[in-house]
């Protein structure tokens, strides 16, 4: 996912998969899609933690990703669901046309990956759905929020995301070190530290510089409307209430009206 080594990067997949268990964005979301049948495409499937289940729903889904690690893990999930994914690179790759619905969840705005500007970055998510929607389809972006994401990204103490043991028996621990941000840029920069005690008894230990841009609402709600969309429900988290110092998300779906 982040240049890592192959035998992190499939660590990474299982550990996401063991970690990465809630439900409530796709039930918000299947609630706002309905009943009726849709296509839906979603960018940064992974492992197809919310692909599965809206394909589970009755829609006709695609997922898009370039961890094929990630991928691998999606046939053991489904039966005869309508659901097809590839690896693709959704920033440089076609993503397709006439979806009904695009969903940019599980905070991707903030983790993509890719060597283009951030922010020109982010922008390009929202014109890429749009680009991929009919007339009258929605976009569901899901955003981690902070009111003050000084105190949410700065935090110079290590931070351990993920630890534990993968199906190949390789124990391993994702920490995430030296965080600061920027006010001014809204730039967060921290490492990404994998520390692995391989199956074999070797060990492996790789640090990864990151960075990423903290895109404020008013900036997103600006390329919305530049990409056509009309929003018609936000709130702040996956319960509806209304974005505030007590929530920390912003959840936006938005109609194509041109």
């Amino acid at each position: 996912m982040y240049n890592e080594k192959d035998i992190i990067a499939q660590w990474n997949a299982d550990m996401y998969d063991l970690n990465e268990t809630y439900t409530d964005d796709v039930e918000l979301a299947l609630m706002l899609m309905g009943t009726t049948p849709k296509k839906v495409l979603e960018i940064a499937c992974g492992s197809g933690r919310f692909l599965v289940p809206v394909a589970k729903a009755g829609h006709d889904v695609t997922g898009l990703d370039f961890d094929e690690y990630m991928l691998k893990r999606i046939p053991h999930k489904i039966t005869n669901e309508k659901i097809k994914w590839h690896k693709a690179d959704v920033i440089y790759d076609d993503w397709g046309t006439g979806f009904d619905v695009v969903t940019l969840g599980a905070n991707f705005l903030f983790n993509i990956v890719s060597d283009m500007n951030y922010e020109q970055a982010q922008k390009l998510m929202i014109q890429k759905s749009a680009d991929a929607l009919a007339v009258g389809g929605h976009i569901f972006v899901d955003y981690v929020y902070p009111q003050y994401p000084e105190k949410w990204f700065h935090n110079p103490n290590p931070n351990i995301i993920w630890e534990g043991t993968d199906s190949h028996g390789n124990f391993g621990k994702m920490s995430l070190l030296d965080n600061v941000y920027d006010t001014k840029s809204r730039i967060a920069r921290y490492i990404r530290r994998f520390d692995m005690i391989l199956a074999d008894g070797n060990t492996l230990v790789q640090e990864i510089p990151s960075e990423k841009h903290f895109v404020v609402l008013e900036q997103i709600h600006k390329w919305l409307d530049e990409a056509g969309f009309v929003i018609e429900q936000e709130c702040g988290d996956y319960q509806g209430h209304p974005i505030s110092e007590m929530t920390n998300r912003v959840i936006i779906w938005a109609r194509k009206i041109r």
